[in-house]
C-alpha cells in the first residue's frame, strides 16, 4: 500500500516553484549571452555557484560524509552528463525563443519512459509508448517546415532532450545516495571541469567582463542561484510527495518559459505551436496520472 505523505500539497508547491527557478535560470542564462558573455564563463559561473551555495548549506563537519558516494562513477557520469545537456541547452537557447527550447527538451521524461523495459529493466507498457508517440508528434508541430526555428538551434534543444534523458537514467542509479551528495557532485564534476578550461574562457570573455554593468553582474551570477535554487526546492519536493504523484506538474515549467520569455523578450508562441506545446503536455501529464494511479493500485 502506499505510504502518504504528510504533504503532497506542498511537495506541488515546491516543485512548482523549482519550474519557475530553473526557467529563471534558463532567461538569465539566455540575456547575459544576448549581452555578449562567452558560453564556457556563464557556464563556469552557473556550476560553481551552484557548488558554493549548496557547500554554504552543508555544515563544515558534514561535508567529507556528503561527499562519500555508494557509486562514484555514475555520480561522475551524471555529473559530465549535466554539463554536456547544460551547454547543448544554452547553445539551443542562443538560437530559440525560450518557450520552444524548453518545450522541445520536455521529450525527455517521454524517451526514459519508452526505453524503460530495456534500459531500466521495467515492465512494457503500451500506454508508455503511446505517450512517448504522441510527445514526437508534438514536437513535430512545434519544429514544422514554416514554423521559423532555427535548425541549429532545434538540433541542440532534440540533443539537449537526449542527454536530459540520459541525466534522468543516470539520476535512477545513484538514488542510494543521499539527495544532497548528487546535489554537491553535480556541481563539482562541472566547476572543475570548467575551471581547468578557465585559461582558455577569460581571453574570450575580458573584453566583455570589464564593460559589464551591476545589472550584467547580478543576471551572470544569478545563473548559479536559480540553478541551486531549483534543484532544492525539486529535492524538497520529492521528500514531501511520490514521484509519480509529481510527474504531471513537471510540465508548468513550459508555462514559466513562456511567461519569462513574453515578459522579457516580448515573444509569445504562435497557436500551431501552442498546439504542439498542449499535445507534449498533455501525453505528459496524461501519463503521469495513469502512472500514479498504477502506484495506488499496485498494477
Amino acid at each position: 500500500m502506499l505510504r502518504i505523505p504528510v504533504s503532497p500539497l506542498f511537495g506541488i508547491f515546491m516543485l512548482v516553484l523549482s519550474s519557475w527557478a530553473l526557467s529563471t535560470l534558463d532567461t538569465s542564462a539566455k540575456w547575459i549571452m544576448a549581452a555578449g558573455a562567452p558560453i564556457l564563463l556563464v557556464g563556469w559561473v552557473r556550476f560553481t555557484m551552484h557548488l558554493l551555495l549548496v557547500l554554504i548549506l552543508v555544515r563544515p563537519k558534514s561535508i567529507k560524509g556528503i561527499l562519500r558516494s555508494q557509486r562514484p562513477y555514475s555520480q561522475f557520469l551524471r555529473g559530465a552528463v549535466m554539463v554536456g545537456a547544460t551547454f547543448s541547452f544554452f547553445t539551443a537557447l542562443h538560437y530559440l525563443p525560450q518557450a520552444e527550447a524548453t518545450s522541445i527538451i520536455f521529450l525527455a521524461p517521454l524517451l526514459v519512459l519508452a526505453t524503460a523495459p530495456w534500459l531500466l529493466k521495467e515492465p512494457a507498457r503500451l500506454s508508455r509508448w503511446l505517450a512517448a508517440l504522441a510527445g514526437f508528434v508534438g514536437i513535430i508541430v512545434i519544429i514544422r517546415p514554416g514554423s521559423g526555428l532555427d535548425p541549429v538551434g532545434t538540433g541542440f534543444a532534440l540533443l539537449t532532450a537526449l542527454l536530459f534523458a540520459t541525466q534522468y537514467i543516470c539520476t535512477r542509479r545513484v538514488a542510494v545516495d543521499d539527495a544532497m551528495t548528487t546535489l554537491v557532485w553535480s556541481g563539482a564534476v562541472g566547476a572543475v571541469f570548467l575551471t581547468l578550461g578557465l585559461p582558455y574562457i577569460l581571453a574570450e570573455a575580458y573584453p566583455f567582463i570589464k564593460n559589464f554593468g551591476l545589472l550584467e553582474w547580478i543576471v551572470l551570477l544569478g545563473t548559479g542561484f536559480w540553478g541551486a535554487l531549483g534543484h532544492l526546492l525539486q529535492i524538497r519536493a520529492y521528500r514531501q510527495a511520490p514521484a509519480s504523484l509529481l510527474a504531471p506538474f513537471i510540465y508548468l515549467q513550459i508555462i514559466a518559459a513562456a511567461t519569462l520569455g513574453w515578459l522579457v523578450w516580448g515573444h509569445f508562441p504562435d497557436t500551431l505551436t501552442w498546439l504542439g506545446i498542449i499535445i507534449v503536455c498533455g501525453s505528459g501529464v496524461t501519463i503521469g496520472l495513469v502512472e500514479w494511479y498504477r502506484s495506488r493500485h499496485g498494477h
